[in-house]
């Protein structure tokens, strides 16, 4: 009975002493530069908003933390590189709403698993979908647009950051629910779809705001509404889908910070107490508002369920608008 009793106290006293240490060790941290892998180009919205961010993380963190610029595959390649990273505390990634949710259902192997091989810290960014047309195109409204492309069924072209992004399945949406049917392109340089959209060789996007502000601002494009309750900051003169006479039409996309699966707790912890704090910074809210950008907070737990429901959600779309999963 005593040996039992030993060992039992033993474990807890061990158990008592990983827990103490795991804390000190997050007190401590970082202690180094962290990397943030970004999965998709520089000048997108997602890379936009996350420098933003980072910047006044890294200052409040007391170390840099350097922007790693991997794109491919829809955002699968950096992603999945993340996921193999070290869970240290020292690799982060900023997990788009394609790659860490919508992808899931989209593609047979991904080479990675979003919910088992990373930890959600928290969604950072909300992106109310700007639904844009090229000045080629010669449409001035929602309603102009629906009528255009049912009478050209497959004839209008439509850009994103990647098969499955959220701009890719909001066209879908759209289609849906318009009863039209458009052909999405994929890009993998999102600055090379601004030009395109100026040209007409694309003449749509179902974007954030970030990746057709330049077409807009060079009036090579123009916002037709955007999809949310509000219209946005960055457009103060552009409806609503409701206010366009399309009420059905919200549509958002998401951006959130992960770590790779296993990093302890309590650096987690201080990650979401440090990006909660930056969202609340003036300059910061003041520079995601530029972007098109709502900030967003989730306790870990939280944020967890989030991603879970996001990808159920994503699952349905997908499946209702048929798209074929990607070998």
């Amino acid at each position: 009975m005593k040996i039992v009793i030993r060992a039992v106290c033993g474990t807890l006293l061990s158990l008592v002493s990983l827990s103490g240490a795991s804390r000190a060790l997050a007190q401590q941290y970082p202690t180094r530069p962290i990397t943030y892998i970004m999965p998709f180009a520089g000048g997108s919205a997602s890379d936009v908003v996350s420098r933003i961010m980072l910047d006044k993380m890294s200052k409040s963190i007391g170390q840099p933390i350097i922007v790693d610029n991997r794109p491919g595959a829809g955002g699968n390649t950096g992603t999945a590189m993340a996921a193999k990273a070290a869970p240290d505390g020292y690799t982060l990634l900023g997990g788009g709403s394609g790659p860490v949710a919508a992808n899931l259902t989209l593609y047979k192997s991904l080479g990675y698993d979003p919910v088992k091989d990373l930890d959600i810290i928290s969604p950072f960014a909300g992106f109310t979908i700007v639904v844009a047309a090229s000045k080629t195109l010669g449409v001035k409204s929602i309603r102009d647009l629906i009528a255009l492309a049912k009478a050209k069924p497959g004839q209008l072209y439509y850009g994103s950051v990647g098969i499955g992004s959220s701009q890719h399945l909001a066209g879908e949406y759209f289609s849906q629910l318009t009863g039209t049917q458009m052909t999405h392109v994929p890009y993998r340089n999102i600055s090379q779809y601004g030009a395109d959209l100026i040209a007409g060789v694309v003449q749509l996007g179902f974007q954030w705001y970030p990746n057709v502000a330049g077409a807009i601002e060079a009036k090579g494009a123009a916002a037709l509404a955007v999809a949310g309750e509000h219209r946005l900051p960055a457009l103060p003169d552009t409806p609503t889908t409701a206010e366009a006479g399309l009420p059905g039409y919200r549509v958002s996309g998401w951006f959130a910070l992960f770590a790779p699966a296993g990093t302890p707790r309590p650096i987690l912890e201080r990650i979401n107490k440090e990006l909660a704090a930056a969202l609340k910074d003036p300059v910061v809210r003041q520079g995601f508002e530029a972007a098109g950008a709502e900030p967003m907070i989730l306790p870990l737990d939280r944020a967890r369920t989030f991603q879970l429901d996001e990808i159920a959600k994503y699952r349905d779309i997908i499946t209702k608008a048929g798209i074929r999963q990607i070998e």
